[in-house]
């Protein structure tokens, strides 16, 4: 097949391009930065010559969006937001006037939408989407407000010979530099990964090579269609969390942090206590009902086996990665 993907530069599509180039498919990334062998320029706002690069493919899986690991001032809000709108409604627009449309557009989006909560998980069909919930910060809904506008936009496309996936995807957690499980074990290898706030948020994950699995899984399920949650199965507190990835590392403490001090400590990071904060218990309901096996369900053995390929400098991952 031949699968474009926009925004695909990152972590998550670093780990997509890799599993999808490894399986035989023709991938074609779309950036905004000079591009190099297998990638087409494009600013995720307007159209262009890459358009000729979705005409005629068979899949495309937009990526594109600011990264939400920053300070959340407003122009960095605004940026995530038109980001993420501005280059969805594009790639709809080119797909809509496409001779030879690819039969199938999953669209990221987030597991963010949902609402902070401890009581119960959000599935697709009974969770709460997020935005009005008492007692957290008020700017806590921008993040909600993106997500939404993200997939309306995706919605509204005029693609009719196209089905449409809304990716609701929790944390990727892949081996490689610079994501979000190197920075997590950045914090656990220096003694500073114990709970935060009293460790009781919830947190959503899943594993590089589900995110993979599921994608393909998508891709080939023609009766799919909408927002699915990317997820595995058994969120877990962060206390419980931290623990087993420092069970993983072999790191027998992990000194807690305060509210306050995870507030000093985002802002050294220039990141935002949201992403540590907000209790996300997603749950992959959809998935699950479709007939999908998880080979990582439980975070206990899914960090185990990523901890095993970063120590091997093997992202790609080996024989084990089949292991459920």
């Amino acid at each position: 097949m031949k699968i474009v993907i926009p925004g695909g530069t990152g972590q998550v599509g670093t780990v997509l391009n890799r599993a999808l180039t490894a399986a035989g498919h023709e991938v074609v990334v779309l950036t905004r930065r000079s591009a190099g062998p297998g990638e087409v320029h494009w600013d995720g706002r307007t159209p262009g010559p890459w358009t000729e690069a979705i005409d005629g493919s068979d899949v495309v899986v937009n990526l594109a969006g600011r990264s939400v690991n920053c300070r959340y001032t407003a122009a960095n809000l605004q940026e995530m937001r038109d980001s993420r709108v501005l280059s969805t409604r594009v790639v709809g627009e080119a797909i809509g006037a496409a001779a030879r449309p690819p039969r199938v557009w999953l669209q990221m989006s987030t597991a963010t939408v949902y609402a902070h909560r401890f009581d119960a998980p959000n599935d697709e069909g009974t969770g709460v989407i997020g935005g009005s919930e008492p007692a957290v910060p008020g700017y806590w809904s921008f993040s909600v407000d993106i997500a939404r506008a993200w997939e309306r936009e995706q919605e509204r496309a005029g693609t009719p010979h196209t089905r449409k996936v809304a990716l609701r995807s929790a944390m990727v957690m892949s081996p490689d530099r610079g994501g979000v499980f190197d920075v997590l074990s950045w914090l656990a290898r220096l003694g500073l990964g114990g709970p935060v706030a009293g460790g009781a948020q919830y947190v959503s994950w899943i594993h590089d090579r589900d995110f993979v699995r599921a994608v393909e899984f998508l891709v080939d399920r023609d009766d799919l269609a909408g927002p699915v949650n990317l997820a595995a199965p058994e969120p877990l507190p962060h206390r419980a969390f931290m623990r087993a990835l420092r069970a993983a590392w072999r790191v027998p403490v992990g000194l807690p942090a305060t509210r306050w001090m995870a507030e000093a400590g985002a802002l050294a990071l220039r990141s935002d206590t949201e992403l540590l904060l907000k209790s996300r218990r997603v749950t992959p309901g959809r998935l699950l009902e479709a007939g999908f096996a998880f080979a990582y369900p439980r975070w206990p053995e899914a960090a185990r086996d990523l901890v095993r390929r970063r120590r091997t400098g093997s992202p790609k991952g080996g024989p084990a990665d089949s292991a459920a």
